[in-house]
């Protein structure tokens, strides 16, 4: 009895030593931002190419400025910027620039809804109508020129899974016709009443001073059509009938704004706060956010388009940025809406890397993490085009074609609209991030990958 005794009291000892001490299983909790690189047999040659590389970005005008940062083994091999974050004002870059993630929000919200599922307040598998009984159970067969439409059944009901591998059929297919015709009708009223106003007597108020563009970040409505809150604008959402069965096809986009809304009816608490309490606060993620205060707009990557090596503002995705800075917060998205510098991520890509531990949390277990990036959700044929698969918030790369051959079948990734980009390779222990802020581009990132998978020792 006593022997046992004394092995209960060392066995959590006997755990933590598993996870952190020495040897080939050693998870780091912790980045090793200056290791010795002829240690790890990493060629200064490659990584001085690599600077010559991202100069030649900037030089040639196809990057206003670039962030890159790579980690083998938990050790940062590569963390560095060139260029200039605002070109009219010549401010450098630098490597603690927040650059705004759009789709990269999508993998953090996923692994937020996770930690419900490893609660056991939900299942992937569950039908979301057990938690939302308004989500749609209509498909839409057929639209009538004056926005009226038909529809059937679905054949089998949304579920989590479904939501997380843009497959739910949310806003897809001829949704989009009922809803442009809507909008079209809503115009010409708009109009009418315009007209009928400009020939009556002016005895309208005075107008007021209303802050300029939404607040928030927002993937549709904007200006005077924004909705002030995501429940709101996913109850819209919801009025209307899917595009397709469930499971059938790939849509990308609005599946994890739902997610993230059901977030909230499932933890109670705001998309916002469960996100920082589950995964940004406990990984460190300091200075990723969907709202900042007036002070940090400065640390913001200025967004441009490049265009025939000519560089000019992208005044469009600027409104994006302003986005953040407002004094009403309530509007955030689980699809686009985080911002942050690319040492932040890092730490999220590291985490998923270690089956779902990082700075001395674990987030989710390994089996999760498994599920998460293995399994491929999508029918063989599908619109992400030819060999596309996807997991539970991540693009998996097994035995997909890949443009860098050194890219393991164990790989995943993703990234944002303007331009991030990250990929997690669990055979190769390597995690690679490469930040731009840029609408119209160039496709520099592959060049990048496969200079960066180069550092590996042959």
């Amino acid at each position: 009895m006593k022997k046992n005794v004394t092995l209960l009291i060392l066995l959590p000892v006997m755990m933590a030593w598993q996870c952190s001490g020495p040897g080939k299983d050693k998870l780091p909790q912790d980045f090793n931002q200056n290791p010795d690189l002829v240690e790890l047999e990493i060629d200064p040659v490659k990584i001085e190419g690599v600077d010559s590389l991202l100069q030649s970005f900037v030089d040639d005008g196809k990057a206003n400025c670039v962030t890159a940062f790579v980690a083998w083994k938990g050790n940062v091999i590569y963390h560095k910027a060139f260029g200039w974050k605002n070109v009219e004002n010549q401010i450098p870059a630098t490597t603690a620039d927040y650059y705004m993630l759009f789709s990269q929000t999508k993998a953090i919200t996923t692994a937020a809804f996770m930690t419900l599922v490893e609660k056991g307040l939900v299942s992937v598998d569950d039908p979301v109508s057990k938690y939302f009984p308004g989500i749609p159970d209509q498909v839409v067969t057929a639209v009538n020129p004056d926005g009226t439409y038909e529809t059937r059944p679905v054949a089998a009901p949304m579920t989590f899974a479904h939501l997380m591998s843009h497959s739910s059929g949310l806003g897809a297919g001829l949704v989009a016709d009922i809803r442009r015709i809507e909008a079209e009708k809503a115009a010409a009223e708009k109009a009418e009443a315009a007209k009928a106003e400009a020939a009556a007597p002016n005895t309208a108020a005075p107008a007021t001073e209303t802050q300029s563009g939404p607040c928030g970040q927002h993937s549709y409505y904007v200006g005077e059509n924004s909705f002030p809150t995501l429940e709101e604008t996913m109850l819209d959402l919801a009025k209307y009938p899917l595009g397709f069965d469930p499971g059938t096809e790939w849509n990308y986009h609005v599946s994890t704004n739902m997610l993230a809304y059901m977030i909230e009816l499932i933890s109670g608490k705001s998309l916002r706060e469960y996100v920082k309490e589950t995964i940004l606060d406990p990984l460190g993620m300091v200075n990723t956010d969907w709202y900042y205060t007036p002070d940090k707009l400065e640390n913001f990557v200025k967004p441009y388009n490049s265009a025939d090596g000519k560089l000019e503002p992208a005044i469009m995705m600027n409104t994006f940025v302003q986005g953040t800075f407002c004094s009403d917060q309530t509007y955030c998205e689980g699809a686009i809406g985080l911002n942050g510098p690319i040492g932040d991520y890092a730490r999220f890509c590291q985490m998923m890397l270690n089956k779902g531990t990082f700075n001395g949390h674990r987030i989710l277990k390994a089996e999760t993490i498994e599920a998460m990036t293995t399994i491929n959700r999508l029918p063989e044929v599908n619109s992400g085009g030819e060999g596309f698969r996807f997991g539970l918030g991540f693009e998996l790369y097994n035995e997909l074609k890949k443009p860098v051959l050194q890219v393991s079948n164990s790989a995943y990734a993703w990234g944002g609209m303007l331009g991030t980009e990250y990929i997690i390779d669990p055979e190769n222990e390597l995690i690679v991030l490469y930040y731009l802020n840029m609408w119209q581009r160039e496709p520099t990132y592959p060049l990048f990958l496969s200079k960066a998978y180069g550092f590996l020792p042959e």
